[in-house]
Order: structure tokens, then C-alpha cells, then sequence
């Protein structure tokens, strides 16, 4: 690691950061307000765009008066506890902190691959935060996949709508990360991370093609409806009570020229705060069967199906048969508002010792006001069954008040070594890195949506890689064997079908990050595909090297990642047939692979379930194809002899 420090006393009213490569500048503007440019390669990416928090007796960043400023390099090696991407990370960036009066400072840092900016506090006692305001100014009419929101009673599972800035208006609200392509080259995800005790930033259309930050204000009245919405009706007019002496979020833009580097941009990852936990071994990545997407809609078994105690060994079992990890006992196990009072039809002393022979954990859904509502005794009793994690949904909110709880059940959870998988969420904001029992969120339009939408399309899944999964591991569920082309596509909620090929859904388990990976389908299916199983117990869920070898946001992806010595590669198409090339050159020379290839059958386009496999001889001089049918996909496993 290197490290260099410099500290100065300050006259200037402009500064200036460059990332190590000299290709992303920072100028740094202080007047009126305090404003910041950007530029890449020369070209400008954002005009002066004035930052700001508002305090209930202070406004930090109006005429500021800068009293110091300190550089600083930082050059390491980084390996995150839960490889989601890779098993080390370069850190690579410049930073600037510049120190004003009225006690506040502002951290820059520039990176080869992006920048970021936050605030510090440093008063003495605790201060109410109005607002914080972010008013980005772009130097063009960016095209934007627009991440749609109706309120902040949102569970950031969006559909994009492909628009420009300059469509967009103060009506329109939107959830981070927000993905745009510039016109001159240049990729651009805006997001943030280290976010704790403290509101989610959105953001709505402001004039000149720009954007300006919004944030859910402290909720003030609650109105608890069923066991797990709560609205709320009243808010407070602050968005924050908190600490004095302090760190605020980071608020980061990830840069590229290829549409390929955001698929490895790991920025989001490397701004949030370190590990907390002192001992994360017990901490077990894996794939799961699942079996709310299926309706437990097990067959050729000789006991009724549903949530009952022999159904769950029924997936206890599949899960011990092809080396899965886990399986989910979604919701139905315990009676709605009571996670104490276990359904007649479960038992879950017996099911917990059954898992336990066969080597299988099991994860337990829960609704988060529940769990609340019961934390210590239900986690508590969670312990005693040998619990391997859970699952808290349907929070649906990101005000200070629910980013706290996330935090609280993230702590509660490793205190007695369980997993967490948090549904109905907001988008990752770094929690992971701190708490990595925190193994993977929702926040995303994923499978479910095919029990019931005709808008989770090919074309969505090659949005989402390149803007949701830049800020973290996403909980897409994942493995549909019921497939369908356009035409005979129908949302059915039990036995529910995929847009788009099998090999579409296969490429997901590499293409996709999750350190727990679904199976989201029924295990009478799966047991009557020996072949796709022989790819979905052998795919990792963690990864120790990435590679991107083509892609282009919401068309196609093509990327290879490694685990030991194995190298798994997958493609995914749009709703338009293609043929990518495959070059395997990254291969280490003088040595052999035998490749295991899954890709779209000769009628794949008129029945998506029809696939072939064929295994080949491959080393690093391998150059090939990959046909893929529309809606189609690829995925390869390579084994070295």
C-alpha cells in the first residue's frame, strides 16, 4: 500500500483533482455556493453543479470559506470478505478534503473509473439535517435509462424508461443508481454508498438537463395496514436527526468508455465502511431452492403438496442431491403476525434436525415488522432451530428511520451467525462491506416478476447488470425451466413461465452477482432436467476473477468468470438473434479445458426451452462463436484436464 499526505492552508477559491490516469479532472469551485465540474479525457461531463447541506441552523456550502486542504494517494490491494466480483481489488484514487469554516469539510476523491464527493461534520452536539442539496448540471442532453418511481413507498424494483434529461421534470422522481450514456463515448452510473443513519438519495428532473437530489423527509405518522405495509401519512420537515461529529454518504459517479467496465466497476464497494465483524468465517455463500416462485407445486410424489413438513424435506432432499447449500421456507410457515406460532402443518423441529443430517441450511421468510416487533424472541428461538438466515421483506422505504432498522437487523443477524437477504429494499449503499451477512438484496425487478408482468423482457435483463448490479449483489431469482419466446409468453402466477430462452436464464448464474443464488423453480422440473442440473450444482456463486469480453447495454453480454481454477462463461441476448464471437485467450497457456457448453437448440425461436449441451477440448488459442436465438443465451463451464 502507498499512501501520501499533504496538508495546506488555503487562499484560492479553485481547486483541482485528477484521477491517477489523468483522464477524469475535478474542479472544485468556491463563491456564492460551492460547485463542482467534471471532465473526461477533456471532454466535460458536468457543468458546474452546486452541492449543499442544509442544517436547521446552519447552511454549509453558502458562501463557504475554505480554511484548509489536505491531498491524499491511495495505492492498495483490497480482498473483500464475500468475493462477489473478485478476490482482490485494486485501490487506485486521489483525494482531496477541503476544510471550511462553520465547522464542516468536503471529501473529493477521483478514481480511474469514477469519482465521489461527501460531506463531514465535526460539531459537538447533534444536529438536525433539513436537506442536503446535489444539483447536477450536465454538459449534455444525456440519454438516461430512467429508473421510474410513483413515491417514496417504493421497493426500487423499477423498469426503465428510456428517455433524455431534458424529458425529464420536477414530476418525475427517480431511485439510484441512474444509468446515462453521454453521446461522446462516455457511460456514467450515479449512485451512493456508506449510507447509515441517513435517508436514500433520489432524484427528480430539474431544467437544463440536469438533476436535482430529493430525499424522504423523517416519517412523523404512521398507518399500519395487514401485517406488513406501513404508509406513512405525515412527515417531518427534516430528513435527519444525528450525530454532530460525523461522515455523510458518498455520492458517487462510476465512469466508462466501454459499456463492459461497469460490469466490473466496483466503487460502490470501496467506499463503504470496513468489515465490522471480527470473525466472518462461519459467513457461507451458496445457491438456494426456493420455493415460493414454484407455489410448492411439487409432483409424482406420493403426499400432498404445499407448505407442510413433507413438502420441505421433499426440498430438503433436492437441495442434498445436487449440493445446494440452502433452502427457503418462504412465506406460509408461520402465522401472519406471529413468527412464534408456527402453521399445524410445519414442523419445525423436526424439519431442522432432517436438514441438518443432510447437510442443508435453511433460510426463513419473515415480514420486517414482524421480526420487529419480536426481534430477540424470534431470533433468539431462529438460533435454537439452527437457522442459517433469513429473509426480512417488505419494507419498502429508505428514510432515516428504515436505513437505521437495516443496520439494526444486519447486526442482531451476525450476532447469532445468520444470513440476511433483505426483499422489498432499497438498492445497495454499502451495508454489505460492513456487515457481510448482508449476502444479497432485492431491489430489483427480478424473476418474480414473470408470475405476473409482460415487462420483465430480455431487453430489462441487459439493463440491469449494467445499472442496479453496479451497486451490489442483486437477489434476481434466477432458473426458470418453463420458457417462452414473446408470442406464447403469459404471466401465470402458480406455474409461472420466463421471457426469453433456457440458456437465457442459465447465462444469469454467471452474468449475474448474487453470493446466494436462486433456484427459483419447482424440483420435479429440475429433476427432470439432468443436464441443465449438472450446470446449476456446479455454478459458483462467488468468484475470484471477472472478465467482460463484449457487451452493450440492453442488446448483449458476454463475460467469463473464474472460481479456483474453473472458468464458467456466459451471453445473453435481447429480443434480437446474434452471433458474438468467444475469444478465450485470457486462458493460461499450456493448459487444456473441457468445455461444457449450453446454448439455444436449432428451435430454440419457436420453443425457448430447447437447448443443446456439447462438450469440447479448449485451450487459451480457442476463438469460436456463440449463436444465440432471440431472447437467447449461452453458458459454458470450463474444467481444466
Amino acid at each position: 500500500m502507498s499512501l501520501c499526505l499533504c496538508f495546506n492552508v488555503l487562499f484560492a477559491k479553485e481547486y483541482k483533482l485528477q484521477s491517477p490516469d489523468k483522464n477524469t479532472s475535478i474542479k472544485i469551485q468556491i463563491g456564492g455556493d460551492l460547485t463542482f465540474s467534471l471532465s473526461y479525457k477533456q471532454t466535460a461531463l458536468l457543468n458546474p453543479t452546486s452541492i449543499g447541506m442544509q442544517l436547521e441552523d446552519a447552511e454549509l456550502g453558502i458562501n463557504p470559506i475554505a480554511i484548509e486542504k489536505q491531498t491524499n494517494t491511495v495505492n492498495r490491494i483490497v480482498r473483500p470478505e464475500i468475493r462477489e466480483k473478485s478476490e482482490t481489488i485494486h485501490e487506485l484514487y486521489n483525494e482531496l478534503k477541503l476544510s471550511f469554516k462553520k465547522g464542516f469539510n468536503v471529501v473529493f476523491r477521483a478514481y480511474n473509473n469514477g469519482i465521489a464527493y461527501r460531506f463531514e461534520t465535526s460539531f459537538p452536539q447533534d444536529i438536525t439535517v433539513k436537506s442536503e442539496s446535489a444539483y447536477f448540471q450536465f454538459a449534455q442532453n444525456n440519454l438516461v435509462y430512467w429508473p421510474k418511481e410513483r413515491s417514496f413507498h417504493s421497493n426500487n424494483q423499477v423498469y426503465y424508461d428510456f428517455t433524455s434529461l431534458g424529458e425529464l421534470s420536477a414530476k418525475d422522481l427517480g431511485s439510484l443508481p441512474v444509468l446515462m450514456d453521454t453521446g461522446k463515448g462516455v457511460k456514467l452510473v450515479i449512485g451512493e454508498t456508506d449510507l447509515e443513519d441517513y435517508p436514500g438519495m433520489w432524484f427528480k428532473g430539474a431544467e437544463g438537463s440536469s438533476l436535482v437530489s430529493t430525499f424522504p423527509a423523517y416519517p412523523n405518522k404512521t398507518e399500519q395496514v395487514g401485517d406488513r405495509d406501513v404508509f406513512v401519512r405525515d412527515r417531518k420537515d427534516y430528513i435527519a436527526k444525528t450525530k454532530g461529529t460525523r461522515t455523510f454518504p458518498w455520492r458517487y459517479m462510476a465512469i466508462a468508455e466501454k459499456d463492459a467496465d461497469l460490469i466490473t466497476n466496483q466503487i460502490s464497494w470501496l467506499l463503504a465502511d470496513a468489515c465490522e465483524l471480527e470473525d466472518h468465517s462461519w459467513i457461507k455463500p451458496g445457491k438456494v431452492a426456493w420455493d415460493w416462485w414454484n407455489a410448492n407445486n411439487v409432483y409424482g410424489v406420493n403426499f400432498r403438496a404445499g407448505i407442510n413438513t413433507e413438502t420441505y424435506k421433499y426440498y430438503i432432499d433436492f437441495a442434498a442431491d445436487y449440493g445446494l447449500e440452502y433452502i427457503i421456507l418462504d412465506e406460509g410457515w408461520y402465522e401472519l403476525g406471529d413468527l412464534l406460532k408456527i402453521v399445524p402443518e410445519m414442523d419445525m423441529e423436526e424439519l431442522s434436525s432432517y436438514a441438518k443430517k443432510k447437510g442443508v441450511g435453511l433460510i426463513l421468510w419473515v415480514v420486517w415488522k414482524t421480526l420487529d416487533d419480536q426481534l430477540e424472541e424470534a431470533l433468539n428461538q431462529f438460533q435454537r432451530w439452527d437457522i442459517k438466515g433469513i429473509k426480512v421483506d417488505f419494507m419498502d422505504k429508505d428514510d432515516q428511520w428504515m436505513v437505521n432498522y437495516y443496520h439494526k437487523i444486519a447486526r442482531e443477524a451476525a450476532k447469532r451467525e445468520l444470513l440476511v437477504n433483505f426483499h422489498g429494499s432499497y438498492k445497495p449503499a454499502g451495508l454489505r462491506r460492513k456487515f457481510p451477512n448482508v449476502i444479497t438484496r432485492e431491489g430489483v425487478n427480478g424473476g418474480e416478476q414473470y408470475k405476473w408482468s409482460l415487462r420483465q423482457t430480455p431487453e430489462h435483463n441487459l439493463i440491469t447488470p449494467f445499472s442496479r448490479m453496479l451497486a451490489g449483489p442483486m437477489d434476481y431469482t434466477p432458473g426458470a425451466m418453463n420458457n417462452a419466446q414473446k408470442k406464447n409468453y403469459k404471466p401465470i402466477f402458480d406455474r409461472p413461465m420466463s421471457m426469453g430462452t433456457r440458456c437465457h436464464q442459465l447465462a444469469m448464474y454467471v452474468a449475474y452477482e448474487s453470493p446466494l443464488q436462486m433456484l427459483c423453480d419447482n424440483p420435479s422440473n429440475y429433476r427432470k432436467e439432468p443436464e441443465c442440473m449438472k450446470f446449476l450444482s456446479a455454478v459458483p456463486s462467488v468468484w475470484d476473477e471477472t472478465r467482460v469480453l463484449d457487451a452493450k447495454i440492453s442488446d448483449y453480454l458476454l463475460l467469463a468468470r473464474r472460481k479456483g481454477n474453473d472458468w464458467y462463461v456466459a451471453a445473453m441476448t435481447d429480443w434480437d438473434a446474434r452471433t458474438l464471437k468467444v475469444d478465450l485467450s485470457f486462458l493460461p497457456k499450456g493448459k487444456q479445458y473441457k468445455m461444457c457448453i449450453y446454448q439455444d437448440g436449432i428451435n430454440a425461436d419457436r420453443n425457448a426451452t430447447d437447448f443443446s449441451m456439447k462438450e469440447i477440448i479448449v485451450d487459451h488459442t480457442y476463438k469460436g462463436e456463440v449463436k444465440m436465438a432471440k431472447g437467447g443465451g449461452m453458458a459454458a463451464m470450463l474444467k481444466p484436464l
